[in-house]
């Protein structure tokens, strides 16, 4: 039950012992790891077995979560969605200037310069008055097609969020990336019409990750073009799948960080970030998810006279996700992180505006009136 697992989980914050919560885009199973002690353990080349939670900066070390203890279960919480137009929380004026001035500013950078795209964030604190469980149970009821999480260490803090992109998925030699660029505001009824700047952004990120991935894959097959809505939002997105050769380890790292998150060229968009933002993204845009665990798939045989038998087989799975729509909670206190590709086309008080769009997914977890 839905109760037991939670439960679970209280107890776990209650030791001050880590665990992470998460149920799959479209999969109406909430998973359960739990970890029992509170040791921070890191990634070293990713044949490691776990959940894994990574930070923006590829040079800082990733957080490996053990499965000492596995749950799942197929009943979801027994809640109604929140309300779907949340009023806009107000913003400090000061904070709209400095955004303004830093979109701008990356624009003029791009124009003289050899960077093509660089992504700009901010955070925002609000009160949180709900209980951490209550918010992610509220993340799965309002967005059952995003990857939904819930993941805490008390040395590290305590995240929720519910992200639309995959970084990373894999079967046996086979995987899936995605590129994803270019948001706009769901309208009942109405499909989107993208801009040029949209699709030249969209293209860009799509063209990266063919070449990161050019000499570590084979037979790669980039798909069509298409509008995703994720919650209130929708976005382009481009399906990328192939054939690794290599080690695991590799493939990560040619795609984190994305263009998505990042910019191109990755290294100077990542300077230009670092540089100018103000502040230090830690986890957000970093990745999470599931390495190399192992799944138990049941199948039929198909030898003479055991038709009716059921085999079990284990397959191994790792999953990764963006860090998106993502806050931290601290205390009674909620910090959400937003952000947007900047092009030499952009317009400062749009991607203002994409800012404030994108906020709304979680100020609706937060239920903000």
């Amino acid at each position: 039950m839905f109760s037991n697992l939670t439960d679970r989980a209280q107890r776990q914050l209650s030791d001050s012992l880590p665990f992470v919560l998460y149920s799959k885009p479209k999969e109406a199973i909430v998973h359960a790891l739990f970890q029992n002690e509170d040791g921070v353990h890191h990634i070293s080349d990713f044949t490691e077995t776990g959940f894994v939670f990574a930070p923006f900066d590829a040079g800082e070390p990733v957080i490996l979560l053990k499965a000492d203890e596995k749950l799942q279960t197929t009943e979801y919480p027994k809640l109604t969605s929140t309300a779907r137009n949340v009023p806009k929380y107000p913003m400090e004026a000061a904070q709209r200037d400095f955004h303004l001035g830093l979109v701008a500013e990356a624009v003029r950078t791009i124009r003289d310069s050899e960077l093509e795209k660089v992504v700009i964030s901010r955070c925002l604190e609000v009160p949180a008055k709900k209980s951490t469980l209550h918010l992610f149970e509220q993340l799965l009821v309002n967005y059952p097609a995003a990857f939904c999480y819930l993941w805490y260490h008390p040395k590290i803090g305590c995240w929720l969020g519910a992200t639309p992109e995959i970084l990373l998925r894999t079967h046996n030699n086979r995987f899936t990336t995605m590129s994803l660029a270019g948001t706009q505001p769901y309208i009942e009824g109405k499909m989107p019409i993208w801009s040029a700047k949209e699709l030249e952004e969209q293209l860009l990120v799509t063209r990266y990750i063919e070449k990161a991935l050019d000499t570590k894959v084979v037979d790669l097959q980039i798909k069509d073009v298409e509008s995703i809505r994720a919650g209130n939002l929708w976005h382009l997105r481009t399906k990328i799948e192939g054939r690794m050769q290599g080690v695991l380890k590799d493939l990560i790292n040619a795609l984190h960080p994305t263009p998505a998150v990042c910019g191109l060229p990755r290294q100077k968009a990542q300077d230009f970030i670092l540089a100018n933002e103000g502040y230090p993204r830690t986890f957000y845009t970093g990745y999470l998810g599931e390495l190399n665990l192992k799944v138990e798939r049941n199948r039929a045989s198909t030898r003479k006279n055991t038709e009716n038998t059921i085999f079990r087989s284990l397959k191994s799975i790792t999953e990764l996700f963006v860090n998106l729509r993502c806050m931290q909670l601290q205390g009674d206190k909620a910090r959400i992180y937003v952000g947007g590709g900047i092009t030499a086309a952009s317009d400062p008080v749009q991607e203002w505006e994409e800012t404030i769009s994108k906020s709304m997914t979680l100020l609706r977890v937060l239920q903000y009136t």
